[in-house]
C-alpha cells in the first residue's frame, strides 16, 4: 500500500465535513496577542484551513472537533508540525464553546449546520470565521446577522475573494464609472461532475455520532457518502455551494445588496442519482435598471475551473472555457473577472483593451483580516450582514426553482415574497428537536 505523507493528503482534501452544538450564554474576556481557536469540521476544507491558521504565530490551535473520531489523527498532526501543545478534540460542539479561553471558532461544516453554530458560538462570546454559502434559508441568514450585532460579534465568511486587491481594484475601476452604465451582469458557474448516487442504508460506522450529525436536519436512516450535498434539509446543493463566490464578487463589484425579484428556470436535468436539488440552473435576478444573469450547471465537459498552475501566476485562465469568470457589460466597455486569482481585464467600445490585471487568491490573507479584526473589533472583509445578501441570492434562486421556476417578488424589509405563499414557505426550514434556533437570539 502507498504511503501518502501529511503534505499529499491537504493537496487531495476539497469541501466541508461533518459536525456537533449547543452552549450556554457566557461572558468571554477580550482576547490577548495569541488568539486560541476551536475547529469545528476536520473534512477536507477545515483540515486545509486548520492549517492556515496554525501556520500564524499569533494563532493557538486548542480544539479540534468532529463528530467523526477518525478525523481526528489527521487534523492532530497538522497541528503538531507547527505548535508544541497538543489540541483537545471532541465530538461535541458545546465542548469548545464553554472553554473560556477559547476566542474564536472556525466552522467548517455541512451547511446545515452553519447557522445554529454560528448564532450558540455568538452567545457564547466566541468570534466565528464560516464557510460560505453561510446557511441553508434567508430566515437561518437573518438570525446569524441578529446574534453577531447583539453579542457584538466579529464574523468573517469563507468568501476569500473579498481580501484579494484585484478584485478590489475592479470595484474601484466600475464604481468610478469608466465601465459607464451596467444594464447586464453575467455570472457563471459551469461543471462537469460525477454522478452522486445515494448509497444503500448502512449500519452506523463505529467513531460517528450520527445523531448529533443530522443535527437540526432530519434524522434519516444512515448511508455513506455524500449524498446530502443535493439534498434540500441539509444543503444548498452542488452549485449553490459554490457559486456563492462569483455571485459575491459581482454583488461587490456592482454594489449592490437584494435584488427586486428572482426567476429561475431548469432543474434536475441530467444526473438520475437520486438528487432534490437542479443539476441546471439559469436565473434572472432584477435590480433597478439591471439584470444580473446567471448560467449554472453540474455536466458541461467543456469549462474547467481556473488551473492551479494558473491562481498565483501572471497568466489569465482560458476565458471562452472559464466556469467561474463574471461579466460586466456597460455603456462604455466590457469587464471580465476570474475567481481563484483568475485577474481582470476590460475592453473598451472598439474591442481594445484598456485595463489588464493578475490576480491571486488570498486565503491566508482573509485568515489574516480575521483575526487582525479579532483584536481591532472591526469589521471584517467579508461581514456577516453583507455577506448575507450573498447567500440570499443562493436560496432565492433556490426557491424559484423549488415553486415550480415561478418569478418571485422579494420584500427585504419582510425578508419574504409578496406575490407567493408557497415560496414563503422555504424562508424558514423546519428544524429539528433540540437542535433549534430560537426566535429570539
Amino acid at each position: 500500500m502507498k504511503t501518502i505523507k501529511r503534505r499529499e493528503f491537504l493537496g487531495t482534501l476539497g469541501a466541508a465535513s461533518a459536525y456537533t452544538v449547543l452552549s450556554p450564554n457566557i461572558t468571554h474576556a477580550a482576547p490577548s496577542d495569541k488568539i486560541i481557536l476551536g475547529v469545528m469540521g476536520l473534512g477536507g476544507r477545515g483540515v486545509n484551513m486548520t492549517d492556515n491558521f496554525v501556520k500564524r504565530p499569533d494563532v493557538e490551535v486548542a480544539w479540534l472537533c468532529d463528530v467523526n473520531q477518525r478525523r481526528f489523527s489527521v487534523a492532530r498532526e497538522v497541528v503538531s508540525e507547527y505548535q508544541d501543545k497538543d489540541p483537545k478534540v471532541t465530538q461535541d460542539f458545546r465542548d469548545m464553546l464553554n472553554d473560556p479561553d477559547v476566542d474564536a471558532i472556525y466552522i467548517a461544516t455541512p451547511d446545515h449546520w452553519h447557522a445554529l453554530a454560528t448564532i450558540m458560538a455568538c452567545q457564547a462570546g466566541k468570534d466565528v470565521y464560516v464557510e460560505k454559502p453561510l446557511c441553508v434559508t434567508p430566515w437561518e441568514g437573518k438570525k446569524m446577522v441578529e446574534a453577531a450585532k447583539k453579542y457584538n460579534r466579529v464574523i468573517q465568511v469563507g468568501s476569500q475573494s473579498r481580501s484579494s486587491q484585484y478584485v478590489d481594484d475592479a470595484a474601484e475601476y466600475v464604481r468610478s464609472g469608466k465601465l459607464g452604465d451596467i444594464h447586464i451582469a453575467r455570472v457563471y458557474h459551469l461543471l462537469n461532475m460525477n454522478n452522486n448516487h445515494t448509497a444503500p442504508v448502512a449500519p452506523v460506522p463505529d467513531g460517528l455520532d450520527y445523531e448529533m450529525w443530522c443535527g437540526p436536519a432530519p434524522k434519516l436512516p444512515y448511508r455513506p457518502g455524500t449524498w446530502w450535498r443535493d439534498m434540500w434539509d441539509f444543503n444548498t446543493g452542488s452549485i449553490g455551494g459554490d457559486i456563492y463566490h462569483q455571485l459575491d464578487i459581482a454583488r461587490y463589484i456592482l454594489d449592490k445588496s437584494a435584488p427586486k425579484s428572482v426567476y429561475s428556470s431548469g432543474g434536475v436535468q441530467f444526473f438520475d442519482d437520486g438528487r432534490e436539488i437542479p443539476d441546471t440552473l439559469l436565473t434572472e435576478y432584477e435590480y433597478d435598471k439591471l439584470t444580473l444573469h446567471v448560467e449554472a450547471a453540474l455536466w458541461t465537459p467543456n469549462y474547467k475551473k481556473t488551473p492551479f498552475s494558473v491562481r498565483d501566476s501572471d497568466q489569465y485562465p482560458n476565458w471562452e472555457f472559464n466556469s467561474t469568470k463574471v461579466e460586466l457589460l456597460g455603456t462604455e466597455g466590457f469587464l471580465r473577472i476570474g475567481r481563484h486569482g483568475g485577474g481582470w481585464q476590460v475592453f473598451d467600445a472598439q474591442g481594445e483593451m484598456v485595463v489588464s490585471e493578475y490576480g491571486r487568491q488570498t486565503n491566508e490573507e482573509h485568515i489574516g483580516n480575521f483575526i487582525d479584526c479579532i483584536k481591532s473589533r472591526n469589521k471584517p472583509n467579508s461581514d456577516i450582514e453583507d455577506a448575507f445578501q450573498s447567500a440570499l441570492l443562493v436560496q432565492m434562486a433556490n426557491i424559484s426553482s423549488r415553486v415550480g421556476n415561478e418569478k418571485l417578488i422579494y420584500n427585504a424589509k419582510d425578508n419574504n415574497f409578496t406575490n407567493s405563499k408557497e415560496a414563503n414557505k422555504y424562508i424558514r426550514r423546519k428544524d429539528r428537536k433540540p437542535w433549534l434556533i430560537p426566535d429570539t437570539v
